[in-house]
């Protein structure tokens, strides 16, 4: 490895930096002690009492919904049931050590993070950062945490072990073969005995090499003002990854026990999968030489493994790895980070949660023009915010109209990616979030754009496939209302049929994500409040011009509506009210 230029002029920097960047440190860490707590308090004590307070009906609705499905044979389920008892145990047990190790982590690191990010560019009175940034967001942050656990457990876990009661079995029920499963538990037990101390081994023997080879990378760069040293705003950064590297190779060496724990118990899935008692142990050892090769890669050692790799599949096509001798090694570890690159071109890549935003926004605009034009009404908002199912068309017709309108756009516009409202900015897959999770959210948005396209819809189609999409979850609001006329051709009306169906079932996923109901709620919130406001003002301005616009009118009704559901009285005094204005 070529010395860098420079080096005493960078060595000496490197020096005059350690002073301000360890204070920098020291001020972060008392931070996070102070901070930690508080934190670890809010987490333990919040998540602790969501999820031990709903286990009981947790329990109770899982193994209703696994004794009632229609997927699973008399036998599945049992086997279900049994499988299904250990994690329903550990559960609290895993959220209340998870919330404390979680909340101590995250409520020290948080405080550091930010007070080493409050000396970045850009900022004014940096001493005045360094002291207050990250200790509000930091709590703010667990209190969300809290939140978005909440609406899991009450929301999202209800929703999808519902559906999965509901389906129908595609292609018949789910059986198990009793005579196979004697030999996948022997076979799985082996595995774990094998792999996991095996893998924990091998695991710990590299941990050193990682750890000095991390260690000698980072001191080089930053030396030589090279890879992640090489913009200021990035130095605090790296220098915190020099300090904080060992624990990542400990964490590393966690991961491959706890990997080890699945690649052994592994082995039974792939017994039963082939009938064979010989090509569960085949699995074994190839585990072994799998885990081996990963680790050579990503340590940029000799390609190889001392394990041989015995085939366990019947069908070679089947296996992984089987046409390649090894893993493909990143390009990130064969080519050291250019000079070149530079912040001054960052490249432009979108948060992840940019979409949600935008259709959030979209759906703050559009429910705001569907009450007034009486497509849902202030009690459809209403049930929406308490949960109730007749608040369908909101809770799930809303957000899914926003999609399609979002959709549709991106295909005319002829996009590659999804086009937000603004008609600016693209969401594509080259400056999507770099998040394997994210591609569920994103993927089967673009192959709906690309069908949607593929319609060729026209301005009436379209209008009555929005409407379809929106009010497709209510059986008697879409017979009751006039959504337009239908396209002539069965086919035609079949294909959009279909495509509403679709869009429901995307959104009702989408739905789920933890993120999304706080979201939500606080988007109707918006809608409800934005609507009282406006609502105020035109009566205000009515009782001085003694005349009514449109809009305060569809308003005034929606409101009497509401009133009339409730009782009588207010709806005298509501429609007296109408009658005078």
């Amino acid at each position: 490895m070529d010395p860098p230029r420079g080096f005493l002029l960078h060595l000496w920097n490197f020096i005059c930096f350690l002073p301000y960047f360890i204070g920098l440190l020291l001020v972060g860490v008392l931070k996070g002690v102070i901070v930690a707590p508080i934190v670890c308090v809010i987490m333990t004590v919040g998540n602790s009492a969501i999820v031990l307070g709903l286990w009981p009906a947790h329990a109770v609705w899982a193994y209703f919904c696994i004794l009632s499905t229609k997927r699973l044979g008399p036998v599945m389920k049992v086997v279900v049931c049994i499988l299904v008892a250990p994690p329903l145990a550990l559960w609290p047990v895993c959220v209340v050590v998870g919330s404390i190790v979680g909340g101590l982590a995250y409520g020290f690191l948080g405080p550091v993070f930010g007070t080493v990010k409050a000396v970045g560019e850009g900022k004014t009175d940096k001493f005045r950062h360094c002291v207050t940034d990250g200790v509000w967001d930091t709590i703010k942050w667990s209190l969300t945490f809290v939140r978005d656990l909440m609406d899991v457990c009450l929301y999202s876990y209800f929703s999808m072990t519902d559906d999965l009661r509901k389906q129908d079995p595609p292609g018949g029920r789910i059986e198990i073969r009793v005579v196979c499963v004697p030999i996948a538990l022997v076979v799985g037990l082996l595995g774990f005995a094998v792999d996991f101390p095996v893998i924990t081994v091998i695991a710990v023997l590299k941990g050193p090499y990682m750890l000095l080879k991390g260690w000698h990378r980072l001191f080089h760069d930053c030396i030589g003002r090279e890879g992640p040293f090489l913009e200021s705003i990035c130095v605090p950064f790296a220098g915190l990854a020099i300090l904080l590297w060992p624990f990542a190779v400990a964490g590393a060496v966690l991961a491959s026990m706890l990997a080890g724990i699945f690649l052994g118990f592994y082995a039974a899935v792939v017994a039963y999968q082939e009938s064979s008692f010989y090509l569960g142990i085949c699995y074994i050892v190839a585990a072994l030489s799998i885990y081996d090769e990963y680790s050579n890669d990503i340590l940029d050692m000799p390609e190889g493994s001392c394990f041989p790799r015995p085939r366990y599949r019947k069908n070679a096509g089947l296996q992984s790895g089987s046409t390649t001798p090894s893993v493909s090694r990143p390009v990130s570890f064969k080519n050291p980070p250019s000079r070149s690159s530079s912040f001054t071109n960052p490249m432009i890549e979108l948060k992840p949660l940019v979409l949600l935003d935008s259709l959030f926004q979209e759906c703050r605009r559009q429910g705001e023009f569907m009450v007034l034009d009486g497509v849902i009404t202030v009690k459809e908002i209403d049930d929406a915010k308490s949960g109730k199912a007749s608040g369908r068309v909101i809770s799930i017709g809303l957000p899914a109209y926003c999609l399609f309108q979002t959709l549709l756009r991106s295909a005319k516009a002829n996009s590659t990616g999804i086009l937000l409202e603004d008609n600016v900015t693209e969401i594509n897959t080259a400056n999507r979030p770099k998040d394997g999770f994210y591609d569920w959210f994103l993927n089967p948005l673009l192959v709906m754009k690309d069908q949607i396209k593929a319609q060729n819809l026209t301005d009436s189609e379209a209008e009555y496939l929005g409407k379809l999409v929106m009010l497709s979850g209510d059986a008697e609001k879409l017979e009751n209302s006039n959504i337009g006329p239908p396209p002539e051709s069965e086919l035609r009306r079949a294909e959009l049929d279909a495509l509403a169906r679709r869009l429901q079932g995307i959104t009702k996923s989408i739905s789920r994500y933890p993120t999304y109901r706080r979201r939500f709620e606080n988007s109707i919130k918006a809608i409800s409040e934005e609507l009282d406001r406006r609502d105020n003002n035109r009566r205000g301005s009515v009782s001085g011009s003694g005349s009514e616009s449109t809009f305060g009118r569809r308003f005034s009704n929606q409101r009497s509506f509401k009133t009339k559901t409730s009782n009588q009285e207010d709806d005298q005094e509501v429609e007296r009210d109408i009658d005078v204005v």
